[in-house]
């Protein structure tokens, strides 16, 4: 049982993850399975159960408002088709999968005979607990930068899958909005960069007088410039 999840402390795992928890206690618990709460001598160690089921709901709310706002002319069944498809266990262990979420797993010995680490449940489950750890730890904004993140594969697949719905400066439109409300120019702010360099993905925030109004994740810097403007001017018209 010698593992990455038994060499890799939080802080480690946190930087994996590309979230610096500030309550290193979140992380362990998110990364802990029952199996090894019910084999450990440690009593007070919690497991992540409780966690998931705080992550479900948060995950829901997350890719429910992304979807409505980056797709405004889809159908109620669309977008809870679509939400379906990237909610699901098999996206979800995907993506847990690309984070190498298994080998940072806290297991019992059971678990571990049985290839734990690679169970589709099991990574799904652990990657909601992780989501409801980053929400508790820094807020709904970084639950949703978090998620949006290790999700933007399936997202762009998703987006992919529709078509192209036509070229749209939604830079423009959102800047024209600005104008005719205050003096104040929106700022696009590059937070993240990932992936290899013949794909890399990035995440863009919208700032308008220090608030952050829209996020979008792209290929380049100005798709996700454009994802964002598209957020905020959904958001501006539905008074968000």
């Amino acid at each position: 049982m010698n593992t990455m999840a038994h060499s890799c402390n939080d802080h480690e795992a946190g930087t994996l993850l590309g979230y610096s928890f500030r309550q290193p206690r979140l992380l362990e618990e998110a990364l802990t399975h029952k199996s090894h709460v019910n084999e450990a001598r440690d009593k007070g160690r919690k497991d992540n159960e409780r966690l998931e089921f705080l992550g479900d709901a948060v995950l829901s709310l997350i890719i429910s408002e992304h979807l409505a706002a980056s797709s405004p002319d889809s159908t109620e069944g669309t977008l809870s088709k679509h939400k379906a498809q990237l909610v699901s266990e098999a996206s979800l262990a995907k993506a847990a999968r690309r984070l190498d979420l298994g080998n940072l797993l806290r297991l019992g010995r059971g678990e571990e005979l049985t290839q734990g680490r690679e169970k589709t449940s099991l990574l799904a489950n652990a990657l909601e607990a992780l989501i409801a750890a980053v929400y508790l730890d820094g807020g709904l904004e970084a639950a949703r930068a978090f998620t949006l993140r290790v999700l933007s594969q399936e997202l762009q697949e998703l987006q992919g899958a529709e078509g192209p719905a036509g070229v749209q400066d939604y830079k423009t439109q959102f800047q024209e909005w600005c104008q005719k409300r205050s003096e104040t120019l929106p700022q696009y702010c590059t937070v993240r960069e990932s992936g290899p360099d013949h794909q890399k993905t990035f995440e863009v925030q919208l700032m308008l007088q220090g608030d952050v109004v829209g996020v979008g994740i792209g290929r380049t810097k100005k798709e996700a410039e454009q994802m964002a403007a598209k957020q905020a001017l959904v958001r501006s018209r539905h008074g968000t």
